[in-house]
């Protein structure tokens, strides 16, 4: 049996550890790896953040806590129930009227990893100022009206794209946990 030593990311970063590019780009491709997995077994997780991600001294990281995953039974089953944490929702999670006519349950994952390794990156969740609390319609006002978060100066042109890529409001835009692996910013951690 595996043994997780270190918690999750998000203990990790609120115990300070220092999340570079580099780590987070292995992070990343094992979470990738994960969603790809499931994902090809029709399984939404649908709660994915830094919570839910545990990790052990190596940095080798594990998915966690699918209480509010779906088992899609067929591909055009309904999966825009209002379930799991709010603040990593995709727009056409909150607001299935304007922006669900293209709903995909596996993008709405991809978004959650964006805002993850933003948070992870940026110390903070990326649509809230450090410190400060989110409710539901400040969330919702800035998720669904406002434009994604972006990386601050200094990140990579790399993980700029990647994050891009992550977090298209248009669902059908963003790509696929098996697109994101052959993406630069971490196909490189792939063929280690």
């Amino acid at each position: 049996m595996e043994y997780i030593d270190m918690g999750t990311l998000e203990t990790l970063a609120k115990n300070g550890v220092s999340l570079s590019e580099q780590l987070l780009s292995k992070i990343c491709y094992q979470v990738l790896s994960g969603l790809e997995y499931l994902h090809s077994h029709k399984i939404i997780h649908r709660d994915l953040k830094p919570s839910n991600i545990l990790i052990d001294s190596k940095m080798d990281v594990k998915i966690s806590d699918f209480g509010v995953s779906k088992i899609m039974q067929r591909t055009l089953d309904p999966c825009n129930s209002y379930v799991g944490t709010c603040a990593y929702m995709s727009p056409e999670r909150f607001d299935p009227d304007t922006y669900g006519s293209n709903y995909d349950g596996y993008a709405g994952d991809i978004w959650s990893l964006g805002l993850t390794l933003l948070e992870l990156y940026m110390g903070h969740f990326p649509y809230l100022a450090p410190g400060q609390r989110p409710d539901w319609a400040t969330l919702m006002c800035a998720i669904c009206i406002g434009e994604p978060p972006r990386l601050p100066d200094g990140a990579s042109e790399s993980f700029r794209s990647f994050i891009d890529c992550c977090l298209q409001k248009d669902s059908s835009r963003r790509w696929s946990a098996t697109q994101l692996l052959s993406h630069s910013f971490v196909s490189s951690v792939g063929r280690k």
